[in-house]
């Protein structure tokens, strides 16, 4: 059985970036950081040996394969994108399926596994989105917006899943226990030997090297599996990781309540409909604003706030951001409400007495794509209402009304707490269940020899990623101040939630996470490219001043890429450095 994890009150341990003194007195850490282990052993490649027959092959207690197909080379569809996928034996199934005596519902793990005849000996957990509940085609993301590979295309044996519920119930799956256990961890914790059996039944062998990987939920997903089932696992990519998605979830209904004071329109059913509060051209302001201000910080005016850090102390929307006259509004200038607002979301989800929630945002460029739009003003009252509502509460909210009413309705101080609650039929708290238990205790993944990369967008707008920083902080603090050899976090500048936004949201962190481990080859900075106009699937919010598939270095915290001489649309122009006290 494994060693239960040390837990923190949160209330002990700071999450802002200015009490780094506190951080490291909150984590467990040792004197000096850890020495690298060596790379482990690279994977080697196989032959895909049985297909058809695999059901039968592959019997497990509690499993059921509904299919076992031949795959040609050619494309699969995901997300309306046509994405090249080699010769592969596709299975489908599902594990545990039960009747809840809590809700009378039917539930099961379903997944799908593919499995490409020419093999590189790997495994791919591919972690999806959201709140999970279909199972996706098993591809495999690497990282950043517009794919132009994937790890199935790579030769990694990769399995998609539903993490136990169907995506027809909604938020409903949250009325019971064990479906909010198996979103939060116990699908992972599942699916995971099944897969490697299948493997081994496949291929006559397990695979060589294991790896986890996803972005948002998905993030959060790999997160999780860092701790809880680090033994599983050589290598750990978390994009965006909503990593403490019920306090998220949360700061989007306080985000709610405070665009509601100062929309200036209704919605048909009478409400405040929250797109009136500002329009795109006055978030434009903003962003332009936080250009003049913090743009050359890097070394060079190009669009891209390199160094969000350094932009803090720079900044300030109610110094920098004109004051509209009453009644004006003309995309020159915010209101003093409206900047109120905005600050207040910035600052992070607050109780009335001015504890925080949740962590606060960065200001950055990508506060004007419209990624960071749908999210704060049209998710609110849909997926976050519902969520919080159904699965993040103890007991269950569903008798209140939902949608926006939900949302203007929820108390920070009365009902915010639910999220940390137990009760005799909800024994696990949202907070355990979907958090990594002892986040920066990275020690048995870090002591088998694995690695992790987390990457992050800093114009994120639903998942802070000043909270990834303060973990990453944390995970220093733990490691006596440097976790370099096994952990690294990428900012994504720019980048809105897992893509798109004024951001190079195009690259490959499978590939370099790949090579840390098995060759031993830290990842000094990662290329990532823009998607303008021409590219396979271009980002229409990169801005007509780039080139079209300008590139920069993706830079391990707290380094930042620096302008150093050339061609402001190449990598090679930038270099990853500290910045300057």
């Amino acid at each position: 059985m494994k060693k239960p994890q040390r837990r923190f009150h949160p209330a002990l341990c700071a999450t802002t970036l200015a009490a780094a003194a506190l951080l490291a007195a909150c984590a467990s850490r040792s004197t000096a950081p850890p020495a690298p282990h060596a790379p482990l052993p690279a994977a080697r490649s196989g032959t895909l040996q049985a297909c058809s027959d695999l059901a039968a092959r592959a019997v497990l207690p509690g499993t059921v394969y509904t299919s076992a197909t031949e795959v040609p080379a050619g494309t699969v569809t995901v997300g309306g994108v046509a994405m090249a996928a080699p010769a592969h034996c596709l299975v489908q199934g599902r594990m545990n399926e039960r009747t809840s005596p809590v809700d009378g519902q039917r539930y099961a793990i379903g997944f799908e596994m593919r499995l490409p005849v020419a093999w590189n000996g790997r495994f791919f957990y591919q972690a999806n989105g959201g709140l999970d509940g279909v199972v996706v085609p098993a591809l495999g993301g690497i990282g950043g917006g517009g794919p132009r590979s994937s790890a199935l295309q790579m030769g990694f044996a990769v399995i998609s899943t539903d993490a136990g519920h169907a995506g027809s119930m909604g938020p409903r799956f949250g009325l019971d226990p064990q479906a909010r256990l198996d979103y939060g961890y116990n699908a992972v914790a599942q699916l995971t030997p099944m897969a490697k059996n299948l493997i081994a039944k496949a291929y006559g062998r397990g695979p060589d090297r294991s790896y986890i990987g996803g972005c948002s939920n998905g993030g959060r997903h790999a997160m999780v599996a860092a701790v809880r089932s680090a033994g599983q696992y050589d290598g750990v990519l978390a994009g965006d990781p909503g990593f403490n998605l019920p306090k998220a979830a949360v700061a989007q209904l306080y985000g709610a309540q405070q665009y509601a004071a100062v929309a200036s329109a209704k919605t048909p059913a009478g409400q405040p409909d929250l797109q009136s509060a500002f329009t795109p051209a006055e978030l434009k302001l903003v962003a332009d604003k936080v250009l003049q201000r913090c743009d050359a910080l890097d070394g060079i005016a190009d669009g891209i706030v390199s160094d969000v850090n350094a932009c803090r102390p720079r900044f300030d929307i109610q110094r920098d951001v004109p004051t509209c006259a009453a009644g004006t509004r003309d995309a020159m200038c915010l209101s003093a409400p409206q900047k109120n607002a905005l600050a207040n979301v910035f600052k992070g989800a607050r109780n009335s007495a001015g504890q925080p929630i949740y962590s606060g945002f960065p200001f950055d460029a990508g506060v004007s794509g419209a990624n960071w739009r749908e999210w704060k003003f049209a998710s609110p009252p849909t997926r976050d209402a519902g969520a919080v509502g159904f699965i993040f509460s103890t007991p269950p909210l569903a008798d209140r009304p939902q949608g926006l009413p939900f949302a203007l309705g929820f108390d920070m101080d009365r009902d915010a707490p639910r999220i940390a609650a137990t009760d005799g039929v909800f024994r696990e708290s949202a907070l355990s269940f979907m958090t990594p238990p002892d986040a920066a205790n990275l020690s048995a993944l870090r002591e088998r020899g694995g690695r992790m990369i987390v990457y992050h967008g800093t114009s994120d707008p639903v998942f802070s990623s000043d909270d990834t920083q303060a973990w990453y902080e944390r995970v220093r603090a733990a490691n006596g101040g440097d976790a370099s050899s096994f952990a690294r976090y990428f900012p994504v500048p720019g980048m809105n939630h897992c893509a798109g936004g004024p951001a190079t949201d195009q690259f490959d962190m499978l590939s370099a996470l790949v090579d840390w481990v098995e060759q031993g080859k830290a990842p000094a900075s990662v290329t990532a490219s823009a998607r303008g106009a021409g590219t396979p699937v271009p980002n229409a919010e990169v801005p007509a001043g780039w080139a079209a598939q300008r590139t920069r270095p993706l830079c391990p915290y707290p380094q930042v890429a620096t302008y150093t001489g050339g061609d402001a649309e190449r990598a090679g122009s930038f270099a990853c450095k500290l910045p300057t006290p």
